[in-house]
């Protein structure tokens, strides 16, 4: 399928591109500069050169295409812009297209668990949604998605957990703090987080393009219910070096971080069958059973952006 893919060279959708690629797709990636430009094309991907807040930098992209993954997100601006983009994506995903069969399309967002705000009991993709303040414009932006579906028209939303892998994430800054001999937790650390792979997410996505009848709502998680205190304590028989640990009180790490410490103290526990009934099997399932290959994989990701 010729596919639109958004922040390519993100995080999410790094993996994501790589996934679709290797699906055999055509993936139309837009990016913000010429040097992603060549990491795209280097990786399969087709770039066009412009950013979500400029419409008209990708709307002509946007037409003949059969899917549409939106896995970027813009700064500053951040919920507007990114309402905008999907408004335009919507709009291009439901034009009838001249002169080719009328297939019907997709449309997948890019959401997260922190929309459903605390879970300490067990979450599945019809629990109500909570979201905290990081995340209180996404039930709207899901909504827009959902509401698009249409005889010729497939909308998703995927709401991936905390992603872990390579050398970005929550868990890959526990990693590089560690590495440098103390790890701020904020709370006393009994949160629980529900860990995704980057790949394994990937691979939810090029299932979801995939099948036909995989509309709605799909959460991406390990469903290995870890807290941040079990990975924090896997990581220290492989450091080089003593490992400090400070609790941070939750008001302190509100004054230094904002909202963003209300995430990283959040309790949650989520499951994900719908998207198991698609076939989608994490690969990996704990990030303290794997914490030697997973600081390696991350030290290897470090090297790589050193390395010209």
């Amino acid at each position: 399928m010729r596919i639109l893919l958004t922040g390519p060279t993100g995080y999410i959708g790094s993996a994501v591109l790589d996934a679709l690629v290797r699906a055999g797709h055509d993936v139309t990636a837009l990016v913000r500069d010429g040097e992603k430009a060549r990491r795209v094309a280097s990786r399969g991907g087709h770039p066009v050169v412009g950013n979500l807040a400029d419409l008209e930098s990708f709307r002509a992209a946007a037409d003949g295409q059969d899917g549409y993954v939106h896995a970027a997100y813009a700064s500053g601006r951040g919920p507007a812009v990114e309402r905008a983009a999907l408004e335009t994506i919507v709009t291009a995903a439901r034009r009838p297209r001249t002169g080719v069969a009328q297939t019907k399309r997709f449309v997948i967002y890019t959401s997260g668990t922190w929309i459903l705000g605390r879970t300490p009991e067990p979450a599945a993709e019809d629990a109500p949604v909570n979201p905290i303040a990081l995340a209180a414009f996404r039930p709207d932006h899901e909504r827009l998605v959902l509401d698009a579906a249409g005889s010729r028209l497939r909308t998703a939303v995927i709401r991936p957990g905390v992603v872990y892998g390579g050398g970005s994430g929550m868990v890959a800054d526990i990693f590089k703090a560690a590495s440098n001999g103390l790890v701020r937790v904020v709370g006393e650390g009994d949160n629980h987080w529900p860990l995704v792979y980057d790949r394994d997410l990937a691979d939810l996505y090029a299932r979801v393009a995939a099948r036909d009848d995989a509309a709605g709502v799909f959460h991406a998680n390990d469903e290995g219910d870890e807290r941040v205190n079990d990975i924090v304590a896997a990581i220290k028989p492989h450091l080089p070096i003593r490992l400090d640990v400070r609790h941070v009180p939750i008001e302190e790490a509100r004054a230094k971080m904002g909202a963003y410490a209300d995430a990283l103290a959040l309790d949650q526990v989520v499951r994900s069958p719908r998207a198991r009934a698609l076939g989608w099997t994490p690969t990996l399932h704990s990030v303290a059973g794997n914490a030697a290959r997973l600081l390696d994989e991350w030290r290897g990701a470090k090297e790589e952006v050193r390395t010209p």
